[in-house]
């Protein structure tokens, strides 16, 4: 039916963040949301929703694909269950939200780093981006 629907954009908690080892995923994500944020508006009036997904690490394939597996925060971090993930994509879809960052503890990070220096955060991100066994060095 035209004039009627919903595209997710997935993007990340990533776009709040800085990404060391990570910068390019970072910033494509940070471009995601934001090219999500403009055509959301431009569409506003044409019956189909447009929001960002921004979840945080999740529990799938991505981090072998990305040879990040040994990473720490991957390694000692809590992962989402996708199936939450998917959860609060629609919900997000059906309240017609604009953006929505999956999780409870993903909004406190993002709202830490909003508080603490962008040097702190990016530090800490980046002794957790390192391999277990690189971390320790």
């Amino acid at each position: 039916m035209w004039g009627s629907g919903n595209i997710l954009q997935v993007s990340s908690i990533g776009k709040m963040l800085p990404g060391p080892l990570q910068s390019m995923y970072h910033g494509t994500k940070s471009f995601v949301t934001s090219f999500t944020e403009a055509i959301w508006e431009e569409t506003k009036d044409s019956g189909v929703t447009i929001p960002a997904l921004l979840p945080g690490v999740t529990d799938t394939d991505f981090f072998r694909k990305a040879d990040m597996e040994r990473s720490k925060l991957v390694a000692e971090g809590s992962k989402a269950n996708p199936a939450d993930v998917a959860k609060d994509s629609h919900e997000a879809l059906l309240a017609g939200k604009a953006k929505v960052v999956s999780s409870f503890m993903n909004k406190v990070q993002v709202a830490v780093s909003n508080v603490v220096p962008d040097k702190l955060v990016a530090a800490n991100l980046h002794a957790q981006g390192k391999p277990v066994n690189d971390a320790q060095q």
